[in-house]
């Protein structure tokens, strides 16, 4: 038994932010019934370039396998009376409903707790958008992308001298995804022992700023604005960035004295640890530049994989990779965080196994589920006859 098994939550989602978080759920155990709109479905059933040959269509999409596997789907129009009724019955017989739509959308399709509170006292609603539910900008779309730039993400990314830019991944939508599940899970437990669900709001917006943790904290009490350091290095530690070895970078990040008096031994530097420009934190930092020259001219002797075998752990430090090469690096390949899943249509994709364990291995993983695979079954569950599903079915409501 995995920690949310039981747990039924129904999932309005899209693209990315909402997925991730309900496949968080659903690898904890918690079954998830995608609502998706006949015919289209969530979008990024569609998202190329790459598709798994020979596999049905409407769940082809590398994109779409990677954030959906372990989940099941139904399609329902939710803007006519009849998918407001199939609506209303999954909720009196779910846990929670997830969904990641624009601000003023979840009033509007009915799934707010104060509307869906007549049937399930106990549900909760958790609702990821981009800018809030309320506000000037509840009605505006918004992406990953755009919060980075004007929550301050693009100015402090890349080289001093460069152009702002973006991490190399949709790091917002992932970290709003996981507030999404946690959110959820929390307010799962007060509804459990209270017997009264609620809304959970979480945003794009407000976890990108968030995340600016104490760089905001420096500037709204110091007037501190942190400038982009050369190398990617650390705003106030050092030796903590990229260094030159005889072949490549090596990322060394000292945040502690003894790993600095550790590293100096290590490349034969001894002397460094007294050198007055190096001798505490304060004095490293002002003497940056000075540090990065040293450290290059030692580290310069040897290969970054020389470094790592000799270093052992005693220094912490990391090789810089390029994606393939992190995806094929002993540490991962030879482990259990990669996974095979079925992909449908007797083909399999591999994936990355999800980083929250609970002890014994998961059971195996099912395929993302094609467009409105379970609707009958879901449907029949909650009363539904074959002939009332034909009904729906022929009106265009599933």
């Amino acid at each position: 038994m995995l920690p949310l098994s039981g747990v039924r939550v129904i999932a309005l989602e899209q693209y990315g932010a909402g997925p991730i978080g309900t496949l968080y759920l659903a690898s904890l155990g918690a079954e998830i019934i995608k609502i998706e709109s006949p015919g289209s479905g969530d979008v990024s059933r569609a998202v190329g370039p790459n598709f798994i040959p020979g596999v049905e269509a409407s769940r082809a999409s590398m994109f779409f396998q990677g954030l959906n596997h372990n989940k099941k789907s139904i399609t329902l129009d939710l803007s006519s009376p009849d998918g407001q009724d199939v609506l209303r019955k999954l909720a009196a017989n779910a846990d929670a409903l997830a969904s990641n739509m624009r601000g003023d959308v979840p009033e509007r399709l009915g799934i707010t707790f104060a509307q869906l509170k007549a049937v399930n006292p106990r549900i909760v609603c958790a609702h990821l958008t981009a800018y809030g539910r309320e506000g000037a900008r509840a009605a505006w779309p918004g992406y990953d992308y755009m919060m980075q730039a004007e929550a301050g993400y693009f100015s402090l990314t890349g080289e001093p001298d460069g152009p702002p830019a973006r991490f190399g991944l949709s790091i917002v939508d992932f970290i709003t995804g996981l507030a999404l599940a946690f959110g959820l899970t929390a307010a799962l437990l007060e509804a459990r022992a209270s017997g009264q669900g609620r809304d959970v709001d979480v945003n794009l917006f407000d976890l990108a700023l968030f995340n600016l943790n104490y760089i905001a904290t420096w500037f709204m009490n110091a007037g501190a604005e942190p400038q982009r350091p050369p190398r990617s290095a650390h705003f106030s530690l050092t030796p903590c960035q990229l260094y030159r070895t005889k072949d490549s970078f090596i990322y060394l990040m000292c945040n502690k004295e003894k790993f600095w008096r550790v590293l100096c031994d290590e490349v034969e530097r001894p002397e460094l640890q007294h050198d007055p420009r190096f001798h505490n934190y304060a004095a490293r930092l002002e003497n940056r530049a000075a540090l990065t020259e040293e450290l290059d001219r030692a580290l310069s002797r040897k290969t970054t994989s020389a470094w790592m075998a000799q270093f052992d752990g005693k220094v912490p430090d990391a090789p810089v990779l390029s994606v393939p090469e992190a995806l094929t690096n002993p540490f991962v390949a030879d482990s259990d965080k990669l996974m095979t899943v079925p992909a449908g249509e007797g083909r399999t994709i591999k994936l990355l196994r999800p980083p929250i364990r609970v002890g014994d291995p998961p059971p195996a993983p099912t395929p993302p589920p094609k467009l409105g695979e379970h609707t009958d079954d879901i449907l029949r569950g909650i009363g539904y006859t074959d002939g009332d599903i034909a009904r729906l079915r022929r009106d265009n409501f599933i």
